[in-house]
């Protein structure tokens, strides 16, 4: 009998059975409950033991969540997948599950807001040394790094400055310093499709997948995916520990939805994108736009090496803050909204938004200002896209 090995195209839309769906319902059911029966106290003993496998206790697992977190980890080519109620908790139980008082994180400056700000507020509170560089330097990286670093955490796309760092050379370096260091990558904005971090010698996959993985604007959710062993430190002590932060089942069964159109809603993605960030380019009001498509972005090399598509999301600047303001104030069909990979089109300021966090000063220093806009580009017609944008800048420029 011949087999095949699947793409994981085909694999995110089918899954793997293992037996879970008794009924045969084309959709894996929503097992809303929050603990499983034994058929004995052997049963039970052995699952806590860790000698059989079964599910104990929805925070621990269950069918609805094993087969998103299955999903995930063909997606990204990882062993293993831990499915989280955000992205943050995801990025949070990954990075704590390793991360003690007197260890070494070395992170972008150019992160998620969020993320930097447990990073650079909170993590120094529990005794661990953060220092912040830019990780496309490859010389500051190296310096950075030593025998001493047990941790290297940076964004495959960053936000929101679209920055591409190089994740091989980096987890080189990082490797070459100390065997042992943990290369990080929050995937988000490129998704599997597009760059595979651990391929590329990445340890650990993060992702927020209230964005594109779900794709549809309902639901908040988060992964990890690496080796199996790194896995079970996630999941046991991260997630089990730590944070609690449990996906449920209604929004696993979401998510799972999403994912068997990811392949096509990222093409449209990043086909309208290429178009509207070529259009934005050739408007005078807009000083400089960003999106990894473009010849004119600083990491084109690293990006030709290293992406497979270039994605849904452009940042670019106007000329003042007050000029973003009134730009975003004046939109009629993009969302004026944070989060990003869904249908709609999302426009966002981050200097007062998504990376509040950030002073001005640290602003300036991950290499963007409060003249940024951001735009998630949605499944709309690329002209009605950019005729909405073009009509902002006209009113805000009266």
């Amino acid at each position: 009998m011949s087999k095949r090995e699947f793409s994981p195209d085909t694999k995110i839309i089918h899954g793997e059975k293992h037996g879970m769906n008794p009924y045969g319902s084309l959709q894996m059911p929503i097992f809303q409950t929050s603990t499983f029966e034994f058929e004995n106290t052997a049963q039970g003993a052995a699952r806590f033991a860790g000698k059989e496998g079964g599910y104990i206790y929805s925070r621990l697992g269950s069918p609805t969540t094993t087969q998103v977190e299955e999903k995930v980890a063909y997606l990204e080519g990882a062993e293993a997948c831990c499915a989280f109620a955000s992205g943050m908790g995801a990025i949070s139980s990954s990075t704590t599950a390793f991360l003690k008082a007197g260890d070494r994180l070395v992170a972008d400056k150019a992160l998620y807001g969020c993320t930097f700000s447990l990073f650079c507020h909170k993590l120094p509170s529990y005794g661990i040394d953060v220092e912040f560089i830019d990780t496309r330097d490859l010389e500051a990286v190296k310096k950075a790094v030593s025998k001493k670093t047990d941790m290297v955490y940076f964004e495959t796309i960053a936000n929101p400055t679209m920055k591409v760092p190089d994740i091989e050379e980096v987890a080189k370096i990082a490797h070459e310093a100390n065997k042992d260091c943990l290369v990080v990558v929050d995937n988000t904005f490129a998704t599997g499709l597009i760059c595979k971090p651990l391929e590329l010698g990445a340890d650990i996959v993060v992702h927020s997948a209230t964005k594109y993985l779900n794709g549809h604007g309902d639901v908040i959710a988060g992964f990890a995916a690496s080796s199996a062993e790194l896995m079970g430190t996630i999941k046991g002590i991260g997630l089990k520990d730590l944070t609690g932060s449990v996906l449920g089942a209604q929004e696993a069964f979401l998510v799972n939805r999403g994912l068997k159109t990811l392949t096509i809603r990222m093409q449209k993605h990043s086909e309208n994108a290429m178009k509207i960030a070529e259009a934005l380019e050739k408007d005078p009001r807009i000083t400089k736009v960003y999106y990894t498509g473009l010849a004119s972005h600083e990491d084109a090399a690293t990006i030709k090496k290293q992406l497979k598509g270039y994605g849904g999301m452009i940042s670019f600047d106007v000329e003042t803050p007050e000029l973003a303001e009134k730009m975003m104030n004046n939109v009629k069909l993009c969302t004026l909204a944070v989060s990003l990979g869904d249908a709609e089109t999302l426009i966002q300021h981050p200097g007062s938004m998504t990376h509040s966090t950030y002073t001005d000063e640290e602003m300036e220093q991950a290499g963007f200002s409060k003249c940024l806009v951001r735009l998630s580009v949605g499944l709309e017609d690329a002209d009605d896209i950019i005729w909405d944008i073009t009509q902002a800048l006209d009113e805000a420029s009266k």
